[in-house]
């Protein structure tokens, strides 16, 4: 005698071995025995043999009219048994009543399972919604199945074209859409990216490194709101100078000028005057919040997405020609020995004489130019004033960072400014710590530092960006001394060589210096008083969110304006044709390209001492996850010194290949390779590469 039994959700069948009460002992096909309670016995029956009986019994359950059986069941719970009798027309053979359990159990859309061998039908408008589902299932693998025929053809189907940027960054992975694109890409062995750009989804390369950039931090677009520009304020004292900005050609947002005054008995009255959004915008309104939602300007080599709107920068910007309200700094000199004899901070209008371009002036304006009075230039004798106090200060910053235990800066790095056009790059290297860059760096720095005293003075809060020393190269050294914190409170500055520093003087391009611009304005206005009625009160926790806003913003537009630059390194191997490159050891299989700021990992590269110069064959790159394969070809050099960046570089591009260098802590916002190279070049205190990026004002804090 023979079994047919349900055992874990299957239907199996044996011959009996023994019975010992309520169970049997089976033995199966393979040979096994199992112990089967009766409970989970469905038939008995002599033949045909177990094997033979499945196979039957299947074959039986596929040519049963399941609509049919559906109206024979009716709508009470019945045994399968009892439908049987029905569905046959009289007591079904054990391969028919087998055959049965089988159609039931396949078709849950028609039969519910209500327990051992025992059924009910679906009600008529589950089963018709059901079926209907069932249909549209089959429908939409029709759909899909064209949609990858399609897009093994490197062809994108016209429903999946609005919806290439989502499928790439936020898929809805239930649609038919992804389902047929990661089917595709499983065919082809190609990752979504590819295949996007393969069958035309996305332009490019760059298109592809920009969308996911936008999608994940703009995804509501780049663009802004209609805002209503405020009013300049029409009541400000109207400064006595003429001032004038020294700026990238490419700068816009120009929120930094100088004037220089001869007030007799040999002294001056140097002025850093730093355009005032703050007057027009208020705490909490909505062009705080448009501020406060981007946090910064973001810069990529030919393009930038600004932290406000063209409009109201426009507003407020240093324009040559304008009288703008400014935020000025006064600091008169004794120019015998360059030492400050006070400082003044005013709220003020101020003529703007001059925009002068670094493109225009690098090649004029250099230090032996200035030691000899050569060439001829606009505000040529101011710049040369200036250029006495930048060495001073410059001087005055080194013995305090030494005195921080801290190596001297070195200014022998060389600096890339990267230019698009037409996608055609090109890049340029101009060696840091230039006199006008130094000029521009060191005022700067004087101002960010005193105006961080006067807040702090006055009791009141603001941004500030503070490093302190933790020891040499062991545990705790280069990597902790390197640390740059962002702090409420005044505290060192140790890289830079100040007791405090708050970055203030780029609040047209980064949130810190308009919350900073707002509370040194509180401190000019209001004097003792300001720690009642600065937007900002002491322990604003408001404060607190700010800084770790911006932080995290910071950070990530950093990674995002690296990659566009290791692009744009990429796409200039490929404009002039460079496969044989000269390059840099930066730490063990570390190189950094000589022409390009372009960094290398070569594994399997022999030990070269930090510094040697080689010459490598570049085998091939890719542009979608940039990188690159190349091989050693020959030793050009021994080993030369590494700057103190360099030295950094070799501490972080370990982790990350993608990061050009150890970057400075700039003291006003900028795009060092792509816009302004300016405001604090010189002061080069390595910061790690991928907390900070490459601003206008370059790599300098």
């Amino acid at each position: 005698m023979n079994l047919f039994f349900e055992e874990s959700g299957d239907f199996k069948a044996g011959s009996i071995m023994s019975q010992a009460g309520e169970a049997y002992q089976v033995e199966m096909a393979s040979g096994k025995r199992n112990k089967i309670k009766a409970k989970d016995v469905l038939l008995q029956f002599a033949s045909p043999d177990p094997v033979s009986l499945i196979e039957q019994a299947k074959a039986a359950a596929a040519e049963i009219d399941l609509e049919f059986l559906w109206e024979v069941a009716g709508q009470e719970e019945f045994g399968f048994a009892e439908l049987g009798t029905e569905y046959f027309g009289h007591a079904p053979q054990p391969v028919e009543a087998a055959g049965l359990i089988f159609a039931l159990h396949n078709a849950p859309v028609y039969f519910y399972k209500k327990g051992r061998g025992r059924y009910k039908a679906a009600p008529e408008a589950s089963l018709k919604a059901a079926l209907a589902g069932i249909e549209k299932k089959k429908q939409q693998a029709l759909v899909q199945a064209a949609y990858v025929e399609e897009l093994k053809q490197n062809h994108l189907p016209d429903s999946m074209k609005p919806l290439a940027l989502q499928l790439l960054f936020k898929p809805d992975k239930n649609s038919i859409e992804y389902k047929a694109l990661a089917e595709a890409c499983d065919v082809m062995q190609m990752s979504p990216q590819r295949l996007m750009l393969a069958a035309g989804g996305i332009a490019s390369p760059k298109h592809l490194h920009l969308a996911k950039f936008h999608y994940e931090h703009f995804p509501k677009g780049v663009g802004f709101p209609a805002i209503t520009v405020p009013a300049l304020p029409t009541d400000l004292p109207v400064a006595d100078v003429q001032a004038f900005s020294i700026d990238d050609v490419t700068t816009t947002e120009i929120d930094d000028a100088f004037s220089v005054v001869d007030i007799g008995n040999g002294q001056l009255r140097v002025g850093i005057h730093i355009a005032a959004p703050a007057l027009g915008i208020q705490r909490g309104d909505a062009l705080d919040q448009i501020a406060r939602g981007r946090m910064s300007t973001v810069y990529m080599p030919g393009d930038k997405i600004t932290m406000l709107p063209d409009e109201l920068v426009e507003a407020f910007t240093l324009g040559a020609g304008q009288t703008r309200p400014a935020l000025s700094l006064y600091a008169t000199l004794n120019t015998e020995d360059w030492s400050v004899i006070s400082t003044e901070t005013r709220v003020e209008a101020v003529p703007m004489a001059s925009n002068l371009r670094h493109n225009d002036l690098d090649t004029l304006v250099t230090e032996e130019n200035l030691a000899n009075d050569a060439g001829e230039y606009p505000h040529k004798a101011d710049i040369a004033l200036l250029w006495k106090w930048a060495q001073v200060l410059e001087q005055g910053r080194m013995v305090k960072r030494e005195s921080f235990g801290m190596k001297p800066e070195q200014n022998n790095r060389v600096d890339f400014n990267f230019y698009v056009e037409d996608d055609v790059v090109s890049i340029v290297r101009r060696k840091r710590g230039a006199p006008l860059d130094k000029i521009v760096a060191e005022l700067m720095i004087f101002a960010n530092s005193t105006w961080g005293k006067l807040m702090a003075d006055h009791g009141i809060p603001g941004i500030y960006r503070a490093q302190g020393v933790a020891g040499g190269r062991g545990p705790g050294g280069w990597t902790a001394r390197m640390q740059v914190r962002m702090l409420t409170h005044a505290a060192p500055h140790q890289g830079l060589g100040v007791d405090q520093y708050a970055w203030s003087t780029s609040p047209l391009r980064r949130y810190t210096d308009l919350v900073n611009q707002w509370q040194i304005i509180a401190c000019v206005q209001h004097g003792v008083t300001a720690p009642l009625v600065a937007p900002f009160k002491p322990r604003d926790a408001d404060l607190f969110a700010i800084v770790s806003g911006f932080d995290a913003a910071y950070a990530a537009y950093a990674d995002f304006q690296n990659n566009m630059e290791r692009y744009w390194c990429l796409r200039w191997l490929d404009q002039n044709e460079s496969r044989q490159v000269e390059a840099v050891v930066l730490k063990d299989e570390v190189l950094r390209l000589v022409e390009i700021p372009l960094i290398i990992r070569l594994p399997g590269m022999p030990q070269m001492a930090r510094g040697a110069q080689v010459r490598l064959d570049i085998l091939r790159w890719d542009e979608i996850d940039l990188t690159v394969e190349a091989r050693l070809l020959e030793l050009l050099s021994t080993v030369t010194e590494l700057d103190e960046d360099e030295e950094m570089e070799e501490e972080t591009l370990a982790e990350s290949e993608n990061t050009e260098t150890a970057e400075a802590d700039e003291a006003s916002t900028g795009d060092a390779v792509s816009e302004e190279v300016a405001d604090d070049v010189s002061a080069i205190e390595a910061e790690a590469s991928a907390e900070q990026p490459k601003d206008e004002e370059s790599k300098a804090d």
